[in-house]
């Protein structure tokens, strides 16, 4: 069963991506049977067009299709999106299962795959790709906080988050006051909604590179940009 495109629905919506018109029906109406929507697609190419739509949850895609083949779609998708995908077929070998990894898959299932077996997978990718979402939103509303703050008040939250005292980052800008970099250290925690150095470096860590040995401007712009 279809779901149009411009249907809005709280639930995420899974789309079967097969050549067999009997294959989609069949499941369908199985993933109805625990209430969640599907949208069917007879060729990779015509979904990738869609692969992109947030309302997806997670994908079901067969492996051998005309013209795009349900790998080569698993590579397109790996350049422009993190929808969870599950590849299925009944041709499977070592081969196409090491790439589909590789290329992203999050399961390969073999036909004819168990009811409950593929339930259960499908509403761990769901699962999976509500949290990443949700990760992604909380990022980005961080980083909208940082790119709230003037220059000078970024250079004392770098101080801050080093673990410099008001008197070593006065130091470091060039003699400011200590009571100054007090008032900019109070600016900063009040536009980042911290409390603590300890929950700011915890929830900002990531954007201003204190992990993974990022840049903090740099890392911030990806997350605005997305």
């Amino acid at each position: 069963m279809n779901t149009p495109q411009n249907l809005q629905t709280a639930t995420p919506i899974v789309a079967i991506v097969d050549d067999d018109e009997a294959v989609r029906d069949g499941l369908a109406l199985l993933l109805r049977t625990v209430g969640l929507p599907t949208r069917c697609y007879a060729d990779a190419a015509t979904f990738l067009a869609d692969a992109d739509d947030s309302a997806l949850g997670c994908a079901l895609v067969d492996v051998r299709m005309p013209g795009m083949s349900g790998l080569d779609l698993l590579d397109r998708m790996s350049e422009r999106t993190h929808l969870p995908v599950i590849v299925l077929t009944g041709h499977g070998n070592v081969d196409s299962c090491r790439r589909a990894f590789k290329s992203g898959a999050l399961d390969f299932l073999r036909k004819p795959v168990d009811d409950d077996e593929l339930i259960g997978v499908v509403q761990e990718a769901i699962r999976r790709h509500e949290q990443s979402r949700d990760c992604d939103d909380a990022m980005h509303e961080r980083a909208a906080r940082i790119a709230t703050l003037s220059a000078r008040e970024r250079e004392v939250l770098d101080g801050i988050v080093r673990g410099l005292s008001n008197k070593e980052i006065a130091r470091d800008l060039g003699g400011l006051s200590p009571r100054t970099v007090e008032t900019y250290r109070a600016n900063v925690f009040d536009k980042l909604q911290a409390s603590s150095v300890v929950e700011l470096v915890r929830d900002y860590a990531i954007l201003l590179g204190v992990i993974g040995g990022g840049s903090g401007a740099l890392d911030v712009g990806r997350w605005l940009a997305a």
